[in-house]
């Protein structure tokens, strides 16, 4: 339990607001992960040991710079074992997410994970992003899926239009780390950057990145 406490203080020394069911399922992570990592390789093998770390902490970035409203709709592109998606769905209970993979073995981990937290606000669907078809989005999420040109290829038709009164407008946010200087300029896109290690102070953080880019 101490270990436990302790893994979950890296989560509550950036976010101080979690209630008893949020705390739980954010508790009960470690072992339905290495349950089915057993089966299904969904984290390597070397990250376990630092699963709050460096898939928890990592997919919170995201919740710690955006606040998406209740009822929005959130895609989660190439979610793999379910990051950023599933931390993101604990951390905002009424916001949908709706994690897609190509990997069918991936999405079932999700979907598995998603019930054993109790988690009614995920779906999950076997498919490629741009094979979507009559589903909008507030926002698109991803983690160190694609090239920035080819996520934004694929998220844009599926994001809802800008409204006079959004605050923040549609778009993708994704989380990427190393030198982005290329990437950024071969997709053609003006993303709002955001340093991780400026949010999270770890040393792990350190050239990891938020790229917001908006419709």
């Amino acid at each position: 339990m101490e270990e436990a406490e302790k893994k979950l203080g890296l989560i509550t020394k950036y976010f101080g607001d979690f209630n008893e069911t949020q705390l739980q399922q954010l508790a009960a992570l470690e072992a339905l992960y290495a349950d089915w990592n057993e089966k299904i390789n969904v984290i390597s093998r070397k990250d376990f040991d630092s699963l709050y770390e460096k898939h928890v902490l990592h997919s919170l970035a995201i919740a710690a710079a955006f606040e998406f409203q209740p009822g929005a709709v959130i895609g989660d592109l190439g979610t793999g074992g379910g990051f950023p998606g599933i931390p993101l769905a604990i951390f905002f209970p009424e916001v949908k997410f709706h994690l897609v993979d190509s990997i069918g073995k991936k999405i079932k981990v999700v979907q598995a994970v998603a019930e054993g937290l109790g988690l009614k606000n995920v779906t999950a669907q076997h498919s490629r992003m741009e094979e979507i078809k009559n589903r909008k989005f507030d926002f698109v999420v991803s983690r160190a899926v694609a090239p920035l040109k080819e996520l934004w290829t694929w998220s844009k038709p599926l994001l809802k239009k800008a409204q006079p009164d959004m605050g923040v407008k549609p778009g993708l946010i994704c989380l990427k780390g190393g030198d982005l200087t290329q990437e950024i300029s071969e997709s053609g896109c003006k993303p709002r950057i955001m340093e991780v290690h400026e949010i999270f102070g770890e040393e792990y953080f350190k050239e990891k990145y938020l790229l917001y880019v908006s419709v």
